[in-house]
């Protein structure tokens, strides 16, 4: 199975230290959510993760360093899902999603019989095909990420890297959501999501890393590290563990 190797990987955006010093080993297979408070570093870090931000240390993928690596054979084996995607021009959405399919074409390619199949089955996985007529500017905010997450999917690539996939949806959505990010893992894939929900989390995940001012603060399976004394470290909350689920009650401090 594929892996993803973070050795000491630090970021620096703008003279400032965003991501300190961060290690983790992540195999295929496996669910990782990656935890933290607005500004603790999980978007940059995952950036640096796909190759998208210089960064001190070394990310191999399957042992190869990815910065050395050709951006078409990243884009083939990372698929990244950035948050809050903004769409300017109003393209129909299957067609959109069809735009997954990019890293695995030849230079002026036209997109096969294959490539219909990848995008079929996005479309079907994230439950859009309903909208594949409709044009992507016109959707709301919940249909958009879906239909960004199936543009995702379509690569079909080993790993996923996805930063909040589950921001405007709707509960029913987010549980899906997460039904499929599980699904993918189950299915052999790496699968990364940036999240904030942590009961979803703590449900779904095999796998948290948390952050906190730049750093990882813990890494492991989610009843080790979803703890009474991490929230209040990193969230500063106070919360309630009830058959599962984790509930704020009340800020700290």
């Amino acid at each position: 199975m594929v892996s993803l190797v973070a050795e000491d990987v630090g970021v620096t955006l703008g003279g400032r230290d965003v991501v300190h010093g961060v290690s983790a080993r992540l195999e295929g297979g496996t669910l990782v959510g990656v935890l933290g408070p607005n500004g603790a570093g999980k978007s940059t870090l995952i950036r640096a993760l796909v190759g998208l931000l210089p960064a001190r240390g070394r990310v191999l993928l399957e042992g190869e360093p990815v910065a050395a690596m050709p951006r078409a054979q990243v884009a083939r084996t990372i698929a990244y899902l950035p948050q809050g995607q903004t769409l300017h021009w109003p393209l129909g959405v299957e067609r959109l999603v069809a735009l997954g399919r990019l890293p695995h074409l030849g230079p002026f390619s036209r997109i096969g019989e294959a490539d219909r199949a990848a995008v079929a089955r996005a479309m079907d996985r994230a439950e859009v095909t309903h909208l594949a007529d409709r044009t992507a500017t016109e959707l709301s905010g919940g249909e958009r990420a879906r239909v960004l997450l199936a543009r995702a999917l379509a690569v079909e690539a080993p790993v996923l890297v996805a930063d909040e996939p589950l921001a405007s949806l709707d509960p029913e959505h987010q549980l899906h959501g997460m039904e499929l990010l599980r699904g993918e893992a189950a299915a052999g894939r790496l699968v990364i999501a940036v999240l904030h929900d942590l009961g979803l989390a703590a449900r779904f995940c095999d796998r948290l890393l948390v952050m906190d001012g730049g750093r990882l603060v813990a890494d492991g399976p989610p009843g080790a590290v979803l703890t009474p004394a991490l929230l209040a470290q990193v969230y500063r909350v106070e919360a309630a563990f009830e058959g599962g689920a984790v509930i704020p009650l009340r800020r700290l401090g």
